[in-house]
Parts: C-alpha cells; sequence; structure tokens
C-alpha cells in the first residue's frame, strides 16, 4: 500500500473513483501476505500487485466491476489442479482478496488515512470483509481518535479496542466479532490493516561496512541511524540519502533513544571501549536483533567483558555475533546482504538453509 500510495492519493484528490484490491488472507506458499495491494484508476491505470503476476488479470476484471456496481466484492483465488491455464496460483497457495471502490463519496476518511501513511504517522484501518455488517465499510483508528464507522456502535467500540494493540505490534489480520461487536461470535468479519511508524535500524560505527549495512536497511523499509563518536568519520556524504548521522558516543545516544520489538541494532565498531558500554546498553533493552562484527578472538574478548560487567546469560544469549550468516561473504556489500538475511530470517524464522535442503512450505503460516 505505502508503494502506490502517490498514485491512489493523486485519484482521489481529483475525485475519481478506482477499485482497490487488498490481500486480506492468505494460506500456503500464497506470494504476497495480508495488506498486499492493487489498483485500477482512470485510464485502466493499474498500480501495484496482489499475487505477483498470477491473477492480476482476473483482479484488474473485478475492480472495474466494483467501480461499476459501487459494491464491495469478496474474492478468493487458488490452484485449479483440473485446468492449469485457469485463473489461480501456480505456487499452490490460495488468497482472498477485498475488491472495493474508492471515493470522496465512498469512503470519507481514505484522504486522512493516506496523510498519515504518508507522514509515517501511525494508523490502522478496519474494513468489514464479511457478515451482515456493510461490506467495505472502513473505520480508522488513530492512537488519539477515530473516523468512520463499521455500521453499528458496538462494532465500532470493539473493532476500535482491537486496532490499538494490533497497532501498537505493527500487526495486520482479520479478526471476528458479532454483529454488535460480540467477542464470542464470528458473524462479521473484519480485515485490520496496521500502518505503524516503519522499524528502526541503529547501526554503531561509521566505517565502510556500516554505509553498506545502512544502505541495505533502507532497502528493507527501514528508519536508519548510523552513530559514531569520531566526527571524521560520521559524516553524511559517507552515507546513503536520507539516513541519519549523529555524532555522539554510542552508549549516550542508545541510552536517549526508544527502540521497540521491531528495532535492529547493529554494533559494527569492534573496539570494546565502545563495544562493551553499548551492548550493555542495548542487551537490557527492546530490540528484535542486536548484532556485532568481529572475529572470534573479538567476541570472545568481548563476551568475557561483559560477563565482568554483569549481564546474565540470558541478556548475552540476545547477542548475534559474529554478526551475519555465514555466506562466504568480503566486501562490505557481501558482509551488508549477509546482516540482512540473518536479520529477516529471525524475524520469520527461517534456517538460513538453502531452499533446496529444506522440505515443506516455503512460507510458514
Amino acid at each position: 500500500m505505502r508503494e502506490i500510495l502517490p498514485a491512489l492519493s493523486a485519484w482521489y484528490a481529483a475525485g475519481v473513483p478506482f477499485g482497490l484490491a487488498t490481500v486480506v488472507a492468505v494460506s500456503r506458499s500464497a506470494p504476497r501476505d495480508p495488506g498486499a495491494a492493487m489498483a485500477v484508476g482512470p485510464g485502466d491505470e493499474v498500480v501495484g500487485s496482489v499475487s505477483g503476476g498470477c491473477v492480476e488479470g482476473a483482479v484488474f476484471e473485478l475492480a472495474q466491476e466494483v467501480v461499476a456496481s459501487g459494491e464491495a466484492r469478496l474474492q478468493t483465488f487458488g490452484y485449479s489442479d483440473e485446468d492449469a491455464f485457469a485463473v489461480g496460483l501456480t505456487c499452490g497457495g490460495e488468497i482472498t482478496l477485498l475488491v472495493r471502490p474508492v471515493s470522496p463519496a465512498a469512503d470519507p476518511v481514505f484522504g486522512e488515512v493516506a496523510e498519515s501513511v504518508a507522514a509515517g504517522r501511525p494508523v490502522t484501518v478496519a474494513t468489514v470483509t464479511d457478515g451482515p455488517a456493510p461490506r467495505g465499510a472502513t473505520l480508522a483508528v488513530w492512537p488519539d481518535r477515530v473516523a468512520g464507522s463499521l455500521g453499528t456502535d458496538g462494532l465500532d467500540v470493539a473493532v476500535t479496542a482491537d486496532a490499538h494493540g494490533e497497532l501498537a505490534l505493527g500487526a495486520t489480520g482479520l479478526r471476528h466479532y458479532g454483529p454488535r461487536g460480540e467477542r464470542r461470535e464470528d458473524a462479521v468479519t473484519v480485515f485490520l490493516h496496521s500502518f505503524a511508524p516503519p522499524p528502526r535500524m541503529l547501526v554503531f560505527g561509521a566505517i565502510d561496512y556500516a554505509a553498506s549495512v545502512a544502505r541495505i536497511g533502507d532497502f528493507l523499509g527501514y528508519r536508519v541511524t548510523v552513530c559514531d563518536a569520531r566526527p571524521v568519520f560520521a559524516t553524511p556524504k559517507r552515507f546513503p540519502q536520507g539516513v541519519e548521522v549523529v555524532v555522539d558516543w554510542p552508549h549516550r545516544y542508545l541510552r536517549g533513544t526508544d527502540t521497540d520489538a521491531r528495532t535492529v541494532i547493529c554494533v559494527l565498531t569492534h573496539d570494546p571501549k565502545f563495544d562493551v558500554p553499548l551492548l550493555e546498553e542495548a542487551l537490557r533493552r527492546p530490540a528484535a536483533y542486536i548484532g556485532a562484527m568481529g572475529s572470534r578472538r573479538t567476541h570472545d574478548d568481548r563476551m568475557k567483558r561483559l560477563v565482568e560487567a554483569g549481564l546474565t546469560d540470558r541478556e548475552l544469549a540476545r547477542l548475534r555475533s559474529p554478526v551475519g550468516l555465514d555466506l562466504g561473504a568480503r566486501t562490505p556489500e557481501e558482509v551488508a546482504v549477509s546482516v540482512a538475511a540473518e536479520i529477516v530470517a529471525l524475524r520469520w524464522g527461517g534456517t538460513g538453509a538453502p531452499l533446496t535442503a529444506t522440505a515443506g512450505a516455503i512460507h510458514p503460516h
């Protein structure tokens, strides 16, 4: 959605209706996750993708139909064993799409949501996909306010409470309720799509490796900050545009910086006077990943110093050191790929093994 937002905002501002298809559920080896979106606008212009090409032709026609009728549709696509050329997912997975018309009249809160997403302000959009509530009805939930309605006050109250929780986690998925928001019923299905601010990547040590790690972090969607106490190295011109560069002692900067369960911390200084106080701070705060660069000898010395500093076995177990997966990387760019691969594997529970050596679903649920 973030990628196609400029086009959607332009169509919406011009008052031109468009059809928006959003993946709301997947199973098995579906190519895109919930939240992936495709839209068909004026002049049959298409932006985005919901399946990587498998069903886009059929979705294009659906989007045109919902704009013409003004009514949202729920459609499931799966692999067809009977006819390999039929519309379906050749990967063997299944996706469910909500295709709905969007315009200022049909969705009065879309403009506010688009502005918030573009500005990096957190918001969750709740949309009815099935049940007695109006399909396609939306409720936008910000940390401090709501806009829109799903049809009844009780349903709005229940969904608002859940949307706040999903927003805090950056989570997206389906929830089920009774017609008036009853928790133990499943008559109404609602898709909660959370737009949390991008997660942070904190890179410590303004060396050549840091520039490559910062570049790949930006590519993966992180908001990247590089910090180093040495002003001769910590200069913006050495790093990609959009990467924040801070001159400060690493442990002092981290102590004054908020982190959460999505934050990635990469310690590339491999100098004890920077590493040890920095890792003392990092290993005692929320973070998704904490990695430190260095040889095995450097790692052993670092671990000894951290034990002497009083860190527990549980805290030390969070440290990924030496940083990265074993790819045989040599250059800064290759090392950055190794680090990024480890971050992705840790996030999704991957093994790091070649797919040819594994069995079962490529994308576990």
